[in-house]
């Protein structure tokens, strides 16, 4: 055969590496050449491309791991074409798949100096760009990926973090959830509202929790909270002032004798009772508490078994609620709407006292300021059903006094309506005592999802 050059070549071919010996015996196949897929276009200044004055020719630059070998004819061997692996040991990396027109869909251009991320184009002509998969240059892997459900080409899980099932990439929503969503928070919790669920899952949560469980929550409610109200509403007419402003010699008006005395005695005893009956109450609240996160959860639920726990809890919650209600009443002093303000800031002491059992005043004062617009608002409808039952306790009141006198206690007949009608008032605010403890319950368990991943089983296990 002629040792001349083959026909069309304008430039000398390097000779082998001198470290890689020439096997003359050996038979090296020339590489296949793939025709260009349908829609590349060939671009003539890409590297490797046939040219004009070159017809015929369309060599590409091979792996420089792999020095070309010559073939049976002493011609060097044909090298990789453009848009192949050259390194056969470099298998396809599951992956996106390649877009119309090369690797990458069309959009924003490939990444300098490495591989086309999904979501980026190939340079124009059909041919990734110099430098890119495809380019004829080095490639680390292959740019034709044959698995389009895969990650990213090169692409791995973090240090020490384990892939969630169902979610390729980590940070990312799961399939079907909102943005945002955390994992492990389940959006069909019956009492944790998901973060993206507003104030309608809100209501949600505590509508099924009064229609879960109102059969347990109204008896104890009725011992906890109804009977302490009605005995002291009875002490109010019992020890309240009867006696009127009196007009002075001069015309003026001035106080009956004997009436800072009376005063001090009916809030005095009023005070008295709320101590004494504050244990009792603090009882119905941790027992209700209780009953709604062991139902959510899905564990049965006794009234015996909730006071039990009620009576586990009711001193600390009352000590609790003692030093509440004086940083309330303190900001009351100064002036209306600061006790207002503690009001609201102090509102979720309760469930962080139950559920967590550490710092709950400075808790509540965080939790409130760092989501202030969402603890308002739930502490505000909660706020309403309290003002409700108190705006239908001054109706009552008014109808009592209108119907049996200043002093209803001088006559027993008297006496009875005027202690019926307070006892009925008591019975018509439980709803509200309801409310109080269910929307305060959900709040704050919607402020633990704002947190972090937590369920109905995970609270009803941190009660104890």
């Amino acid at each position: 055969m002629s040792d001349l050059p083959p026909s069309g070549a304008t430039e000398p071919v390097p000779p082998a590496s001198p470290g890689v010996p020439v096997d003359p015996t050996r038979s090296t196949p020339p590489a296949a050449v793939p025709a260009p897929a349908s829609g590349h276009a060939v671009d003539p200044t890409a590297p490797g491309s046939p040219t004009p004055t070159d017809p015929g020719r369309s060599a590409a630059v091979a792996d420089p791991g792999v020095p070309a070998q010559p073939g049976p004819s002493g011609s060097p061997a044909v090298p990789a074409q453009p848009g192949a692996a050259a390194n056969p040991a470099v298998s396809a990396h599951p992956g996106a798949p390649a877009g119309p027109g090369g690797f990458g869909h069309p959009g924003a251009p490939a990444a300098p100096g490495g591989f086309a991320h999904p979501g980026a184009s190939a340079a124009p002509g059909g041919f990734a760009a110099p430098g890119q998969p495809g380019s004829g240059g080095p490639q680390p892997w292959d740019p034709y990926r044959t698995d389009p459900a895969g990650p990213p080409q090169g692409w791995t899980w973090p240090a020490g973090a384990a892939p969630l099932p169902g979610a390729a990439y980590p940070g990312y929503p799961l399939p079907g959830q909102p943005y945002g969503w955390h994992p492990g928070l389940d959006p069909q919790d019956p009492l944790v509202t998901p973060p993206h669920a507003g104030v309608g899952g809100w209501f949600s949560r505590c509508g099924g929790a009064l229609r879960r469980g109102w059969r347990q929550l109204l008896p104890i409610m009725l011992l906890t909270q109804t009977v302490p109200a009605a005995v002291i509403a009875v002490l109010s007419l019992a020890f309240a002032p009867t006696d009127q402003p009196a007009t002075g010699p001069d015309g003026a008006p001035m106080l009956p004798s004997g009436y800072f005395e009376h005063i001090f005695a009916f809030y005095g005893v009023v005070l008295l009772a709320a101590l004494i009956f504050g244990p009792l109450q603090s009882t119905g609240w941790a027992a209700g508490t209780w009953v709604v996160a062991r139902q959510a959860a899905g564990e049965p639920v006794r009234v015996g078994a909730a006071l039990r726990y009620g009576l586990r809890r009711a001193l600390g919650l009352w000590g609790w609620t003692l030093v509440a209600s004086l940083l309330i009443t303190v900001g009351a002093c100064f002036c209306l709407l600061p006790g207002l303000y503690a009001a609201f800031a102090f509102a979720l002491f309760g469930p962080i006292y139950l559920f967590e059992r550490q710092e709950p005043i400075g808790r509540a004062w965080r939790m409130f300021h760092q989501r202030f617009g969402m603890v308002l608002g739930r502490v505000a409808l909660v706020m309403c059903a309290l003002v409700a039952a108190a705006v239908l306790d001054g109706v009552l009141g008014a109808i009592n006094q209108l119907a049996f006198g200043v002093d209803p206690m001088a006559a027993p007949g008297s006496a009875a309506g005027a202690v019926t009608v307070a006892v009925v008032g008591a019975v018509l605010a439980t709803p509200a005592y309801l409310a109080q403890l269910v929307g305060l319950v959900a709040a704050y368990a919607e402020q633990r999802a704002q947190e972090g991943p937590v369920n109905a089983a995970l609270l009803a296990a941190e009660l104890g």
